[in-house]
C-alpha cells in the first residue's frame, strides 16, 4: 500500500532534516546490541546480585545464561485508576516468561502522577517534568544489563511518553507496551462538564460536583474521555508497540489477562537470542513517527502530544517540527467523535470498531505507512485483527469491516471534516496550537479585547466578581516550561465555558498546556516563544484587540506596529514556583528545558 503524496514528502522531509543525527541513534544501539544476553559478560558478583533473590528455577535458568530475561518496567501505583490493575501484571508475565522457557524480573518502577488530583494545585507544576524523571528512571532500570527485552507497564499523561523516550534509550532492547484498558463507561462526560459548569456558577455544591466526579471516575481503568492518556494508547497501537486490537479491552478481564501473557511470549520471541529480532530502535523510525501523527490528526487527539511526540522523536534521533504537524493536518481527515471532540466514550468507539477499523481506513486512503516494522512480525497492514477468546484460548480475527456506529467512527470517505483536529497559529504573539476539531465552527474566528492574568486563580477571582461579562480573549501567561513547568490550566475551562454559554465571544491564549480533554472553548496554548524566554506575550496589555483565526491559522494583535515594536515585556514574580510540593527539587529542570515547539524536554536530539 502507497501512501499519498502529502504523507510522502512530510516523510521525506522529516527523513532529510534527521538524516545525521538518525545515523548516530542507530550506530550507537547497534553497538550496544548482542545475540547473546548481556549479562553472561558481567562479573560473577554482578551476575549473582542480579538473580540473588529469584526462586530456584528462574535462579537455575539465569545462571545457565542461555535463556532471555524479560525487563518488567512498571508504573504501578493503586492510587491511578488506569495504573492500579497492574499491580498483577508482573505475576502473570513472570509465570508466562517461566512457560516459554525464559525469566521475567521488575528491574524498576518509575513515578505515575495522576493530573486529574493535581489539576489547579502547586502539584501540577511538576507534571510536565515527570515525563523527563519518567525517562530517566527507565534507563536507571535497565542499566544493570541484566535484560534482553523489556515490557512496559504505563497508560496515562506522561507516563507512556517517558517510557518511550528511556526505552528508546536502551534502543537496541526490544520492547513492548501493555495497556491495562479503559474502565467500564459512567457518567457520560458531557453531563460531568455540564455540572462542572452549574458549580462555577455557583448554582450547585460541592456535594453534587463530587457526586458527578465520582460517577465518571468510579472504578480501575483508564479515564474513559480521549483525553492524553488515551491519546497515549491509540499512540502505542497505530506505531506498532502494542498488541493488534489491545488497546481498549477493559482491565481485570480473562482477555485482558491472555493479552499480557500474549505480549510477554512475544516480547520473548523478538529478542537478538532468537530469530526475529526486532529492537525499539528500529520500529521507531520517520514512517513510525509520521503514522502517530497521523492517528492523533484523524482521531482528534490530546494536544498534549504535539509536545511528546516531538520529545519522543528526538530520543531515537529524528528531528519532528509544529511544521510538521500542520502539514499533515491539512490531509488527515478527521474520522471519530469521541469526547471531547463529541459525546462518545473510548469504550463506544472500540465497540463501533475501534483501532483496527481506524487503522484499515486510514491505509485504504494512503495515510498511513504500511511497510513498518512493528513488534508484531509484520507491516500495520497485520493490525487489522482484534483479540477474542475462545476454547483453545486467544485467538485473532478480521477486525471490524464497516463502523458500528457512524456518529462516533467513520471512513475516509465520509470524515467529520476534512482535515485534522489540530491546526497551528503564527503570529506577532507567538507560534501556537488549537484544538480546533473540539471547538464549534462558529467560533474557528475570535476578534475580542485582551484580559491579562499571570495565573489561572486571577482569572477565576475576577469571574467571580463578575469582571468577565463581555467579549474577551484571556491571555494566561508565565506559565510555559521555564516560568513554572508548564501545567494544565484546567480551572479556566469552566468559567470561559461560562462566559461562552452566555453567548460572549471567548477564547484563550497561553503559553501553558490545556487538558488533554480540553475543548468547547477556543484555546491557543502552547504559546512560544513563552513569556519567561522573552515571547512576545508578554507585551500583551489589557483592551489590546487579539484575533485568533483557525481557519487561516493565524494569532495576531491588532496593535499598530511601531507601538508593538517600541513595548516593552512585562515581568512577573515567579519566586512563589521555586518553592513547596517538591518544586524545588525542579529548579535545575526549569533552567535547562527547551521550548514547547523543540519538546518542552530537558533533553536534547544527540
Amino acid at each position: 500500500m502507497s501512501v499519498t503524496e502529502k504523507i510522502s514528502a512530510v516523510t521525506e522531509k522529516i527523513i532529510a532534516r534527521s538524516a545525521a543525527s538518525r545515523r548516530r541513534y542507530l550506530d550507537r544501539i547497534e553497538k550496544a546490541a548482542s545475540n547473546t544476553p548481556r549479562r553472561a559478560k558481567l562479573g560473577c558478583a554482578n551476575v549473582a546480585h542480579g538473580f540473588a533473590a529469584c526462586g530456584p528455577t528462574d535462579k537455575a535458568l539465569l545462571r545457565e545464561g542461555a535463556c532471555a530475561n524479560l525487563a518488567i518496567v512498571t508504573a504501578y501505583n493503586d492510587m491511578l485508576s488506569a495504573h492500579q490493575p497492574f499491580e498483577r501484571f508482573p505475576d502473570i508475565i513472570r509465570e508466562a516468561a517461566r512457560q516459554a522457557g525464559a525469566t521475567a524480573q521488575v528491574a524498576g518502577g518509575v513515578p505515575a502522577m495522576c493530573d486529574g488530583v493535581t489539576q489547579g494545585e502547586a502539584g501540577m507544576e511538576l507534571s510536565m517534568f515527570s515525563r523527563d524523571v519518567i525517562a530517566l528512571s527507565t534507563s536507571v532500570a535497565l542499566s544493570h544489563q541484566m535484560f534482553d527485552a523489556a515490557v512496559y507497564l504505563g497508560v496515562c499523561d506522561k507516563i507512556v511518553p517517558g517510557l518511550v523516550i528511556g526505552a528508546l534509550s536502551f534502543g537496541h532492547l526490544p520492547a513492548i507496551f501493555i495497556p491495562a484498558g479503559p474502565m467500564t463507561s459512567g457518567l457520560p462526560n458531557d453531563e460531568k462538564s455540564r455540572i462542572r459548569q452549574l458549580h462555577a456558577e455557583g448554582k450547585v455544591g460541592r456535594d453534587a460536583l463530587l457526586e458527578a466526579e465520582c460517577q465518571s471516575y468510579h472504578g480501575p481503568g483508564t479515564c474513559t474521555f480521549y483525553g492524553t492518556a488515551n491519546s497515549n494508547q491509540m499512540l502505542m497501537e497505530i506505531m506498532g508497540l502494542h498488541l493488534p486490537g489491545t488497546t481498549f479491552v477493559n482491565p481485570n478481564t480473562s482477555l485482558r489477562d491472555e493479552i499480557t501473557r500474549a505480549a510477554t511470549k512475544r516480547a520473548l520471541a523478538i529478542t537478538a537470542c532468537g530469530n526475529d529480532y526486532t529492537p525499539i530502535g528500529r520500529i521507531v523510525d520517520e514512517r513510525t513517527v509520521v503514522n502517530g501523527v497521523v492517528g492523533l490528526l484523524a482521531t482528534g487527539g490530546s494536544t498534549n502530544h504535539t509536545i511528546h511526540l516531538i520529545a519522543m522523536a528526538a530520543a531515537a534521533g529524528i528531528h519532528l517540527t509544529w511544521d510538521d504537524m500542520a502539514e499533515l493536518s491539512a490531509a488527515v481527515p478527521l474520522l471519530t467523535r469521541i469526547y471531547p471532540n463529541g459525546k462518545a466514550d473510548v469504550n463506544h468507539f472500540h465497540a463501533a470498531g475501534g483501532m483496527g477499523l481506524l487503522i484499515r481506513e486510514l491505509l485504504s486512503a494512503g495515510l498511513l505507512h504500511q511497510d513498518v516494522k512493528t513488534v508484531w512480525g509484520s507491516g500495520l497492514d497485520g493490525y487489522l485483527v482484534e483479540p477474542r477468546l475462545a476454547d483453545s484460548g486467544l485467538t485473532w480475527t478480521d477486525a471490524a469491516a464497516n463502523s458500528g456506529d457512524r456518529a462516533i467512527l467513520r471512513g475516509c470517505d465520509e470524515p467529520f471534516d476534512r482535515t485534522g483536529g489540530i491546526t497551528l497559529l503564527d503570529g506577532d504573539i507567538g507560534r501556537a496550537v488549537i484544538k480546533s476539531s473540539a471547538v464549534p465552527k462558529d467560533r474557528h474566528v475570535i476578534e475580542a479585547p485582551a484580559r491579562v492574568f499571570h495565573s489561572q486563580e486571577e482569572l477565576q477571582k475576577a469571574f467571580k466578581a463578575g469582571e468577565l461579562n463581555g467579549d474577551l480573549v484571556a491571555v494566561i501567561r508565565f506559565q510555559g516550561p521555564k516560568a513554572n513547568g508548564m501545567p494544565e490550566l484546567h480551572k479556566l475551562m469552566p468559567p470561559l465555558g461560562v462566559l461562552q454559554d452566555r453567548g460572549f465571544r471567548v477564547a484563550l491564549v497561553t503559553d501553558g498546556r490545556m487538558s488533554g480533554a480540553s475543548g468547547k472553548v477556543p484555546a491557543a496554548i502552547h504559546v512560544t516563544p513563552e513569556a519567561a524566554d522573552g515571547g512576545a506575550i508578554a507585551k500583551i496589555c489589557n483592551g489590546d484587540m487579539i484575533r485568533l483565526d483557525a481557519v487561516e491559522g493565524r494569532l495576531e494583535v491588532l496593535v499598530d506596529a511601531a507601538e508593538w515594536a517600541s513595548r516593552g515585556n512585562a515581568t512577573a514574580d515567579l519566586s512563589g514556583n521555586d518553592f513547596g510540593v517538591g518544586r524545588e527539587l525542579f529548579l535545575p529542570f526549569r533552567a535547562q528545558v527547551n521550548r514547547a515547539d523543540e519538546g518542552a524536554t530537558i533533553f536534547r536530539v544527540q
